[in-house]
């Protein structure tokens, strides 16, 4: 993603942010503490790949939600100019139908560069998608009521936060759980020194977000290891007594893999492993594997949509595609 500042946007965050920090833990994670082993398999091809316009280059960051025995993706896809976000339908989560664009960018804030990105939850009747946009990256919300036709929240929901603060040049990657009443969004900061990290916030509404104050929750991995380089992309669900969070992590030469956090609160996190949990094994995704969405699946197995691209860069222009997979955790 990219991140030149604009004055005359920054100066509208500045306006928009109130300073929103408070003191706050996830509710108990389900079920019994207990030691797991971790396995993963993965569908040696892609589920999604790239298609002809707007889906030309990239096709990632999969959403992926259960409604009325359906299951809806909304996901990224980048033209070698814009990134924009589609919508995707699918019985069986390998086969996927009606791909159209929904979102691109088009409010003051956003630029011309990006509105995809993002994690959707349904809620009272409605599908809430809260997505990045903008050069200086924040996160907004957009709501449909059938999945297909969306309307934006005018202004971002998730602003930079001060000057010197870890999240003060970009606000991105959302991912939103609902638990005990509440949302909760995971996401990417970054700092002036181009740290990327990962923090949480807290809403009632999925508008009016309060910060964890006590940011970022999970740091960088040492040196030498395969997220020294950056954090982003979270995915967080519960089971076996902890909370669970997929994450992605970037090395010195750009390639991205999957790491396995757990926590009993959600404000500390520890990593599974020192190494990273899931790794390209196909041609297609042997340098990035990235953007992870979970939803459970039978026999406590855990059904993971990601992206993945054989060209190591942050960001694009990686030959983009989503794969499937599902993740056992595994009581010793």
């Amino acid at each position: 993603m990219k991140f030149a500042a604009s004055l005359a946007l920054l100066a509208l965050a500045t306006i928009v942010a109130c300073g929103r920090y408070d003191d706050f833990r996830l509710p108990p994670p389900a079920g019994k503490f207990t030691d797991v082993n971790v396995r993963w398999e993965a569908r040696p091809e892609p589920v999604m790949a790239r298609a002809d316009g707007w889906q030309a280059v990239d096709v990632l960051n999969p959403s992926v939600i259960e409604r009325s025995g359906q299951l809806l993706n909304l996901y990224s896809a980048y033209d070698g100019r814009t990134w924009h976000t589609g919508v995707a339908t699918s019985q069986n989560g390998f086969d996927w139908q009606s791909r159209q664009r929904v979102l691109s960018p088009n409010r003051p804030w956003e630029g011309d560069y990006i509105a995809a990105n993002g994690s959707v939850v349904y809620r009272d009747t409605e599908f809430l998608y809260w997505y990045q946009a903008g050069s200086t990256p924040r996160i907004g919300l957009a709501r449909s009521r059938d999945g297909n036709a969306w309307t934006k929240h005018p202004l971002p929901v998730v602003d930079l936060g001060p000057r010197g603060s870890w999240d003060e040049r970009g606000v991105a990657d959302p991912y939103v759980i609902e638990a005990g009443g509440e949302l909760f969004l995971f996401y990417l900061g970054q700092d002036r020194a181009r740290r990327q990290r990962l923090g949480m916030a807290r809403s009632s509404d999925g508008v009016h977000w309060w910060k964890l104050r006590t940011n970022p929750i999970l740091e960088l991995g040492g040196v030498g290891t395969f997220d020294e380089n950056g954090l982003g992309e979270p995915a967080v669900w519960t089971q076996h007594g902890r909370w669970w969070m997929l994450y992605t992590g970037r090395d010195r030469q750009e390639y991205r893999r999957m790491g396995l956090a757990w926590s009993t609160d959600g404000v500390k996190w520890q990593r599974y492993s020192e190494n990273a949990v899931i790794k390209g094994e196909q041609p297609w995704d042997e340098k990035v594997v990235c953007d992870a969405t979970v939803l459970p699946g039978p026999g406590g197995r855990w059904r993971v949509w990601f992206g993945g691209g054989d060209v190591p860069h942050p960001a694009e222009n990686i030959h983009g595609q989503i794969g499937y997979g599902e993740l056992f955790l595994e009581p010793r």
